[in-house]
Order: C-alpha cells, then sequence, then structure tokens
C-alpha cells in the first residue's frame, strides 16, 4: 500500500523516524495479504464463471434453487462451527504446544456435529419442505451429506493459519471453491445434466477437500516434530468455547446479516427473485474480499502483539479503507454490466447493488478494526453489538422484503453494516483512545509516498 511501517520494537510508526527500514515481520505479512488476495480473487473468479453457467443453463429459478441449498447449507456450518475456528487461531498463535490437542479438540467435534446437522436437515426438508420453497427434498438431502466434511474444512483451515502455514491455508480453500466450477462444467456443459448432478458432485467435492484437511493437519504435526500426545483435552476444549462462544456470537450475527435475507427474499418473492439477488450479494462480498483478507491475516498478527494502542490496527485500517473507496466506486459502472453477463432477466441487479454499496465500504472498514478487539479478549461489547445489529436487521427485512422485494433486503442491509460499523468504531475509539479518522484517513506522509513512484517499488515491503 504505502512505504509506511510499524516499528514493533518502539511500538511507533516507523515513518515518524528517518532511515528506518521496512519491518521484515510487515514485509512477509504484505506478501501474505497479496499473495492471500490474489487465490481470493480467483476463487471469485471460479464462482462467477460457475454462477454464469448455471444461470445460462438452469434459468433464475435454478441458480435461485442453487444459491438458497448453498446458503442453507453454509449458513449451518456457520451455526456449528460454536467460534472454534476464531479459538484454534487464537489459542494456537499464542502457545503452539497446543496444537495437537486444539486440533484433535476442533476436528472431533466438527465431525460429530457435522454428522447431527446433516440428520437434522435432512429430517427438517422432508416434515417442513414448505421451509425451502420448490426444492425438492431428496435435493435437500443430498446437499446435507456434505455438511460433516464442509465442518471439517472450515474449523481446520484456521489452524494452518494459526501456524502461518498460510499456502496450506491458500491452496486447500482454492481446491474447494475451484472444484465449484469444475463440477458446474461437468454436470451441466459435459453430462448434459441438470441440478441433481451439480449438487451430488458438489457434496463428492465437499468430502474430498474434508478428507485431505484431516490429512494434512496430521502431516504438519509430524514435521514440526511435537512431543505432545494426540488426544482430547477437555480444559483446553472448555477455554476454546468460552473464547470462541463470544467470537461466534458475532460470527453467527454477521452470516445470518449477510445470508439470511436470501431466505427470506426466496420465501416471499419466490426463487427468479433470489436468484437475481443472489449475483447482487456475490458482488458485494466480492468488494469485501480484499478487508475480510486483510483481517483474517491481521487477526493472528495483533493478538500475538497485544498492542494494546491499536497502533497496528490503525496502520492497516487507514489503507484498508482506501482501497476499499476504490473498489466501491469501480463497481458502479461494473453494476451495470452484470445484467448483459447474466442476461436480461438480472436487470434489477445495478439498483440493488448500487443500495448496497455504501454499507459495503463500511462493513469493510469494521471487519479490519474489530481484529484489535477481538485480539485483546473480545469484549462483551462487540457480540452484545452484533446482536443488536442483527435484531435491527431481522425487523428491516421482514418489513421490506415483502413489499419491496430484493430491493428492501439491499435497503436493510446496508443499514444494518452501516449500523455494526458505528458500533464498533465508537467503542475501539473509546478503547485506544485514538480519534476514528486515525484508522480511515492516511496520513500526510503516507500519501505522498502514494504519489512517487519510488512507492509503486515497495508496495509489497509495507502496508
Amino acid at each position: 500500500m504505502s512505504e509506511d511501517t510499524f516499528d514493533e520494537t518502539n511500538n511507533v510508526p516507523a515513518s515518524t523516524r528517518p532511515d528506518v527500514p521496512a519491518s521484515p515481520s510487515l514485509r512477509v505479512f504484505s506478501t501474505h495479504v497479496v499473495w492471500t488476495f490474489a487465490i481470493r480473487l480467483l476463487m471469485v473468479l471460479n464462482s462467477v464463471v460457475a454462477g454464469v453457467i448455471v444461470a445460462r443453463w438452469l434459468g433464475a429459478e435454478g441458480l435461485g434453487q442453487l444459491a438458497v441449498i448453498n446458503v442453507a447449507v453454509g449458513t449451518l456450518v456457520q451455526l456449528a462451527s460454536l467460534g472454534l475456528p476464531s479459538a484454534n487461531t487464537y489459542f494456537i498463535a499464542q502457545d503452539k504446544s497446543q496444537f495437537r490437542a486444539a486440533a484433535m479438540n476442533s476436528l472431533t467435534f466438527a465431525l460429530l456435529m457435522g454428522v447431527l446437522l446433516a440428520l437434522g436437515l435432512t429430517g427438517i426438508a422432508k416434515w417442513r419442505p414448505e421451509l425451502f420453497g420448490f426444492i425438492p427434498t431428496k435435493l435437500i438431502a443430498i446437499a446435507a451429506m456434505s455438511l460433516p466434511f464442509q465442518l471439517l474444512t472450515f474449523i481446520g483451515l484456521n489452524i494452518f493459519l494459526a501456524l502461518g502455514r498460510i499456502t496450506h491455508f491458500n491452496l486447500l480453500d482454492l481446491a474447494g471453491q475451484t472444484f465449484v466450477l469444475i463440477n458446474a462444467l461437468v454436470a451441466l456443459l459435459v453430462l448434459r445434466d441438470g441440478l441433481w448432478a451439480l449438487v451430488s458432485l458438489n457434496t463428492a467435492a465437499s468430502a474430498l477437500i474434508g478428507v485431505l484437511m484431516v490429512v494434512l493437519v496430521g502431516l504438519l504435526a509430524v514435521r514440526l516434530n511435537q512431543s505432545s500426545p494426540w488426544r482430547i483435552d477437555l480444559s483446553l476444549f472448555r477455554r476454546m468455547l468460552g473464547y470462541g462462544f463470544k467470537f461466534h456470537i458475532s460470527i453467527l450475527a454477521g452470516a445470518l446479516i449477510f445470508r439470511a435475507d436470501l431466505l427470506v427474499v426466496n420465501h416471499f418473492r419466490g426463487a427468479a427473485e433470489a436468484g437475481v439477488y443472489s449475483v447482487t450479494s456475490q458482488v458485494a462480498l466480492m468488494l469485501m474480499l480484499l478487508p475480510g483478507v486483510i483481517a483474517t491475516l491481521l487477526f493472528p498478527r495483533v493478538s500475538a502483539e497485544q498492542d494494546l494502542s491499536g497502533e497496528t490496527t490503525c496502520l492497516v485500517s487507514r489503507h484498508t479503507a482506501l482501497l476499499l473507496l476504490f473498489c466501491c466506486l469501480a463497481a458502479i459502472p461494473l453494476s451495470y454490466l452484470l445484467p448483459l453477463l447474466y442476461g436480461a432477466a438480472f436487470t434489477d441487479v445495478t439498483l440493488q447493488l448500487l443500495i448496497l454499496l455504501p454499507g459495503v465500504y463500511l462493513v469493510g472498514i469494521e471487519s479490519v478494526l474489530v481484529q484489535h478487539l477481538n485480539a485483546i479478549g473480545l469484549p462483551r461489547t462487540i457480540p452484545l453489538s452484533w446482536i443488536a445489529t442483527l435484531i435491527v436487521n431481522i425487523v428491516l427485512v421482514f418489513v421490506l422484503v415483502p413489499r419491496f422485494g430484493a430491493r428492501g433486503a439491499a435497503v436493510a442491509s446496508t443499514i444494518s453494516y452501516a449500523l455494526i460499523f458505528f458500533l464498533v468504531a465508537h467503542y475501539f475509539t473509546a478503547e485506544t483512545g485514538r480519534p476514528l479518522s486515525d484508522a480511515l484517513l492516511l496520513r500526510g506522509s503516507e500519501l505522498r509516498r502514494l504519489l512517487t513512484l519510488r512507492s509503486f517499488r515497495s508496495v509489497r515491503g509495507t502496508l
């Protein structure tokens, strides 16, 4: 981003002192951000191309059915994780000797909980099929079989993150997303089949990735040559659940705010309008990609530093704010091209995305700011703020969607995103004693460096 760096020893920005070289640690961090962001872009490209293929061959209704299935399964995975992905990162990053016990705790939990979820989702689809609109019960059952493996992967990936194995973290995540595109090509273009074949292939791919993740964790344990045994540590598990539960409330509320509105649109307005809104949501999530990557990599770093002043978080946040502003501005002309890409049935996606953009910008910055609070033990104010935001979102969605459809869902989301940003920003400034401008506005020296050629030559080295 800029040439500004952070001196971990003295807890001051290196740019305030002359002749201070870029921090090697921050050089590594910047490299990991670029590498992870590139992988995420490739994953998004896979998802977009797969979505276009499904939209063209199965229409808006087929895409809407697939989106509802994926959202239902993904939301259940988030619900059942109980914050263990973040707990893995928090505890293993602080003490790597806990690696085997933490991994055994979380992976065993994931397998057992995933089986229960699969049975529960299948049962709900059988006894209350109206909850899923016109989606066949057997199709839901096929998708439900992927739940144990998706939960294994979701929880297990953060083990690699905690250990600094960014390559493992990225490539395994990429492999799972690549199968989304491969499966769409095979099911629809090669086999000339429909949604049944596509969902079946996606379930098989989830199983493969889940098993591969467990194998890689085992191989990594051998490479680290730790003497600790593979066993369940109930004492550690209780501490993981204690931390994870607070994290889980925030994650759960966020997942419901980001995803559940699609289910409400499907319920009140049908699969076709849900299919259109799924494209809007996909683009919005794509815009949140960069701040999400930065937040993911920032969390273990600030957890290890325990920087109560928030200097590192502010440094990263103000550069993120600038980059995200450019991304959101670029999305405005893009919104007018989306109907040409997906087809005439997706005309309303333009207005829906324009409504979402202000909220996307604010919640992207929030995702970086909150990592400071997560790293200092996650004060209760944060999950309580997410609960308050979720309540507001639920009220707005059920008031606006029946009358305005997907546009109402977009309005409800933007208001909710803005609300959680202001709540987290207020607590961040109160906790650190810093003005919000420290996290939003580049300093003069940083702006000058961005306007010089030298900043472009050294962008890899700093944030």
